[in-house]
């Protein structure tokens, strides 16, 4: 059994009929279906019923036209492999990006690889730290743009910028008009939190553990309530549920019109993060990573420092 017949099979399973399949194989029908049931015959199954005009897969049949679909598919990958040895910057990068970062991140990421590498495109996930570990480690990304800190046996860390944290909240709070907030200030507020899980809900009950908890104040009970993602956070500010604490590069408030959110920064010892790039020691790519790295560093994100030099 060959690629070649293979490919025959899954045409035939898609067009359900000989002569289309075989124009789509750019072959005569006779030829594609001598193939198809030399492969029959070869199996010992029929993996076609032949009606007068159509042509349908038998349940044993579209089991193994999946399978030859994974093969093929396989074999593309080989190709592909082969083809990012010869340029490095040929063929896709997958990249994972934690749900905190990757919104505010790729669309200024994007267009500047493209330009770089044009013929490097990313296949894109956002998930969860601990998600995006497992999924580098098993092969399944190349790299990961996570927050510090991060450790993994056989994985490098190399530090992209550093960002401050800011915190949102509706444009008629009473804070509106102060300059700055203090991080201990945020347990009197209704205050917006993301979910279990994410790093950075982890970050800011760091700099306020109090804020997970539900106090009395004179103004009445304040409590914190859990959004599933900044974005929706933001939309619950903006309706006027509460504030919330998000890094300056979600900050942007154009989302809405002039009046209806704010932010304002913290005063000093203002929080922060730092985010990184993270991939397997062993990627044989190393000059894709660097293209991403200095696209990154390219991006001119509101208010972060970046970190390390300009070339790694």
């Amino acid at each position: 059994m060959t690629l070649t017949e293979l490919r025959y099979l899954v045409a035939l399973a898609r067009e359900r009929h000989f002569g289309r399949a075989a124009e789509a194989c750019f072959v005569s029908q006779p030829t594609l279906s001598v193939a198809v049931k030399k492969v029959e015959e070869e199996l010992g199954v029929a993996l076609f019923e032949r009606a007068k005009n159509e042509v349908n897969v038998t349940p044993v049949g579209t089991r193994i036209v999946e399978q030859a679909a994974r093969v093929l598919g396989e074999m593309e990958r080989v190709k592909e492999i082969a083809a990012e040895a010869r340029d490095p910057l040929s063929g896709p990068l997958r990249l994972g990006a934690i749900y905190t970062v990757g919104p505010y991140l790729l669309p200024h990421l994007v267009p500047i690889l493209h330009g770089a590498a044009p013929k490097m495109p990313l296949v894109i996930e956002e998930n969860y730290t601990a998600r995006l570990r497992e999924r580098l480690a098993q092969n399944a990304l190349d790299a990961i743009i996570v927050s510090l800190p991060f450790e993994e046996p056989g994985v490098v860390s190399l530090p992209l910028y550093e960002e401050p944290f800011v915190v949102m909240l509706p444009a008629e709070h009473a804070w509106h008009e102060r300059e700055s907030v203090g991080v201990d200030e945020l347990t009197t507020q209704n205050l917006l939190l993301l979910g279990a899980g994410h790093c950075f809900r982890d970050q800011v009950l760091t700099a306020c553990p109090d804020c997970d908890r539900v106090v009395l104040t004179e103004g009445g009970l304040q409590k914190t309530v859990e959004g599933s993602s900044l974005e929706t956070i933001r939309h619950m500010v903006a309706s006027g549920m509460g504030i919330t604490v998000v890094p300056v590069t979600a900050a942007a408030t154009g989302a809405y019109a002039p009046g209806v959110v704010v932010t304002r920064p913290f005063r000093e010892p203002v929080p922060r993060r730092r985010v990184a790039l993270a991939w397997r020691v062993s990627f044989p790519r190393p000059q894709a990573i660097e293209a991403l790295r200095q696209a990154i560093r390219a991006c001119a994100l509101p208010g972060v420092t970046l970190l390390g030099g300009p070339s790694a």
